[in-house]
């Protein structure tokens, strides 16, 4: 196998080896600004913001935040839904000179005070509604925290993309306790541009990890991770003939900002394009279908849940959607099955991706011109080297299409966990490759087939087996709309796979049997279901993921009963 045996599936004129730059995350915006200034930047509500206007509502968030006493060193949250001010507030921080801490709204109380305590979090930036206030207040009196920055739907959004700017500038001091977001941006926008110096050795944000044993650990990332990740993206979207315009598409971010997918693949990239960003603060299938519909949006980045839910909207196969150029899943792998269904539905194939919070999260991409592979999330992305290695012994790469742990190195891989150089130290390999923890293998042209987590390998009778193969199974009957598969305790083979199913509208549920009798070509013995459950829904986590550990943990508390282990 040749040592790169993705170059040559690269998609002219594009090329695993082209060198990009690094540099201040903040230079992205600067460029698109002078580039296109009076392109449409946002878009949320019904009313749109130029990228001149949105330049200008960052420099006066800069300048709030250094009168605020952020500069250098100082860590200040997000703890914001998809609305105008989280691009404003980021963009904002960044240019002061501060470094970005991003929190879920999904997250419990003592998960989000572990994270500003841990973050050292000294300005926490929120919004006044029911979901996220309460928490905002609770986290007020935890150390170090010094400033909470409320912002408002109500009346920072009435005067959108301009904002009044009538707040009390004289409230943004260092030992405010709370102001509005309004009070953080009345002012002149002059504010002193903090140099960051080195661009890999500048922290740009901690970016939490899902923390799916134990409290989550930070990923440090630089200004140099985010670039990286950020070209090594763009490099990989101009092919010839051209499919996507800069300066000329209109994107759905309905993908949380909190979270990395949504931060560089989407923000990040389309501001480098100098798109139009359409604001989501939630997904809702309906919602969506009308964006892309009525209002011809170009593009799509969703997790395989989302485009579960767009495959079984109602109709959805009577609508218009040739306006639909470009589509992208990520998060988690995509069903074969939901991806040919949209593509059919649409006329829009799905350009599946692989990445993680610590790769910023820059990994694999499905080429837009030329070679594509059922199952496969595509090749690496410029600059990034994988390898898949023996998972006992991950300096050892094994053979091609053979199975291992994938592993890998490049400019977008994040500078270590925050705080915690043990984690760090464990999570790469002496060749300096990050672990990922995924299972996966490599074929001859360099394409990546993600088998699954190795923490969700099941061993049943000795036996490997792999719930992603069985949830691909069961998403080929034609009635199930979701399906997660677990293990579950048997007394004779040690773990046993058990199915969870949402069943799509007006289908009738079926048996074990019947399902059993469904997979048996499909399947081998090893690897069938055991337990069938059926579920109205699935848990998610807050990116829109199914979350496997919630059904671990409720399966746990059954066994854990005086009653025993339910058949």
């Amino acid at each position: 196998m040749a040592e790169h045996p993705w170059e040559h599936s690269f998609p002219a004129p594009a090329r695993w080896d082209t060198p990009f730059e690094v540099s201040d995350i903040s230079t992205i915006l600067d460029t698109t600004v002078a580039k296109y200034p009076e392109r449409p930047a946002l878009y949320f509500m019904g009313v749109r913001a130029t990228y001149a206007q949105f330049a200008a509502l960052v420099d006066r968030a800069a300048a709030g935040f250094q009168r605020l006493g952020v500069g250098p060193g100082v860590h200040v949250g997000l703890y914001l839904p998809n609305t105008p001010h989280y691009p404003i507030a980021f963009f904002g921080i960044l240019k002061a000179g501060g470094v970005i801490v991003n929190y879920s709204p999904l997250d419990a109380i003592d998960v989000l005070a572990h994270k500003v305590h841990d973050s050292e979090t000294h300005v926490l930036v929120t919004l006044d509604i029911p979901q996220l206030m309460p928490h905002a207040l609770a986290l007020a009196d935890v150390a170090p925290l010094r400033t909470l920055v409320v912002a408002n739907l109500t009346t920072d959004l009435g005067a959108f993309p301009h904002f009044s700017g009538v707040g009390d500038a004289s409230a943004v001091s260092p030992q405010a306790r709370r102001l509005s977001f309004e009070d953080l941006l009345a002012n002149d926008g002059a504010f002193t541009r903090a140099p960051i110096g080195d661009p890999a050795r500048a922290l740009a944000a901690i970016q939490y990890t899902g923390g799916t044993t134990g409290l989550p650990k930070g990923a440090m990332l630089t200004h140099a991770n985010l670039t990286a990740a950020t070209n090594q993206y763009y490099g990989t979207m101009h092919v010839e003939p051209k499919l996507l315009i800069e300066g000329t598409e209109r994107v759905i971010l309905v993908l949380p900002l909190f979270h990395i997918y949504a931060l560089t693949s989407v923000m990040l990239l389309c501001i480098k394009n100098g798109n139009e960003m359409s604001l989501h603060p939630r997904f809702d299938a309906a919602a969506i279908v009308h964006d892309l519909v009525v209002n011809k949006t170009t593009m799509f980045y969703g997790v395989p849940t989302m485009y579960t839910a767009l495959v079984n909207f109602p109709a959805i196969a009577e609508m218009d959607f040739s306006a639909l150029k470009y589509c992208a899943s990520g998060g988690a792998p995509l069903p074969v099955e939901v991806g040919h269904a949209f593509a059919r539905l649409t006329g829009c194939p799905i350009n599946e991706g692989w990445g993680m919070t610590e790769t910023s999260p820059a990994g694999t991409f499905t080429p837009l011109r030329g070679k594509r592979k059922d199952g496969s999330c595509g090749i690496p992305v410029p600059g990034a080297e994988i390898r898949i290695v023996d998972v006992d012994n991950p300096s050892t790469i094994v053979a091609p299409g053979q199975r291992g742990e994938m592993v890998i190195k490049g400019p977008n891989v994040l500078a270590g966990y925050w705080k915690n150089p043990a984690a760090t130290a464990e999570s790469f390999n002496e060749d300096g490759f990050f672990r990922t923890g995924d299972v996966a293998y490599m074929d001859d042209d360099g394409f990546i087939f993600i088998v699954d987590r190795i923490k969700d390998m099941l061993l049943c009778g000795g036996f490997n087996v792999y719930p992603r193969n069985i949830e691909e199974a069961i998403y080929t009957h034609p009635s199930v709309a979701e399906v997660c598969v677990i293990g579950v305790k048997d007394p004779y083979r040690g773990e046993t796979p058990k199915a969870f199913v949402v069943l799509k509208a007006d289908h009738p549920p079926f048996t074990i049997d019947e399902l059993r009798e469904f997979l048996k070509n499909k399947l081998g013995k090893h690897e069938m279901v055991a337990q069938l459950e059926f579920r109205a829904t699935l848990p998610k986590t807050a990116v829109g993921k199914l979350q496997k550990t919630v059904l671990v943990a409720e399966e746990a508390a059954r066994t854990a009963t005086p009653s025993g282990v339910r058949g």
